[in-house]
């Protein structure tokens, strides 16, 4: 699963006494470590906004989110998300010089990395103050017992997840999108329970293309 991490490190070594945020940038189903890094392309991205002094420098952690067993279950994503805090952040944490609170924390990722952030992100906003969710949303009706949990489980702490999230950043590829039904029930339900969030579109569906200018689109708004 999550044992294997791909890292983008910006200007880190001409800095060796300087500390970074760091994003945690999910993958898609079919995919791996490397998606972000190759058809991502995420190290130009953020080379080009940092240069231009548009994002702030930040290390961007990918790691291997691939399921234990096939599907979207809530196990997996209960799996995913322990690893993540008890492998993924303290290893980068411990190796490099990450900040290690939640403000200097992002968590993001794109279609079946989006199931993900939206699960351990919105259980773990004591941990994560930025999240973005790139063409996702529950998969109706696969997923609708771990939505109406989760939905449970927002209703309860409003309040929290709009004190400790600073953005929460949804993202689709219009509606030729696979995920734009599922996404849009999500935020009506969002929207029924006062969760604060902000949409974006960009035209183009479940492709790299759109992805690619999510990050772009994003990069600039964290760790501000």
């Amino acid at each position: 699963m999550a044992s294997v991490l791909h890292l983008y490190t910006s200007d880190y070594d001409n800095h060796s006494n300087e500390k970074y945020p760091v994003v945690y940038l999910l993958h898609g189903g079919g995919e791996d470590e490397r998606g972000w890094a190759t058809q991502g392309r995420s190290d130009l991205i953020l080379d080009n906004l940092i240069a231009e002094g548009k994002a702030k420098p930040m290390l961007a952690v990918m790691p291997d989110g691939n399921p234990v067993v096939p599907g979207f279950g809530e196990d997996n994503l209960r799996l995913f998300e322990a690893e993540l805090k008890q492998c993924v952040i303290p290893f980068v944490e411990k190796h490099y010089r990450a900040e290690a609170d939640s403000k200097n924390r992002a968590l993001a990722g794109l279609s079946m990395g989006g199931l993900q952030t939206l699960y351990a992100g919105i259980h773990n906003t004591e941990l994560f103050s930025w999240l973005g969710v790139f063409s996702s949303g529950w998969i109706l009706p696969m997923q609708s017992g771990i939505a109406s949990t989760q939905y449970d489980f927002m209703k309860k702490n409003v309040d929290k997840i709009n004190g400790n999230v600073k953005l929460f950043w949804i993202a689709m590829g219009g509606k030729e999108d696979i995920a734009y039904n599922n996404c849009q029930s999500m935020l009506s339900k969002f929207d029924e329970l006062n969760i604060r969030y902000t949409y974006y579109e960009y035209p183009g569906g479940h492709t790299w293309p759109v992805w690619r200018n999510d990050l772009y689109n994003l990069a600039p708004l964290l760790f501000r």
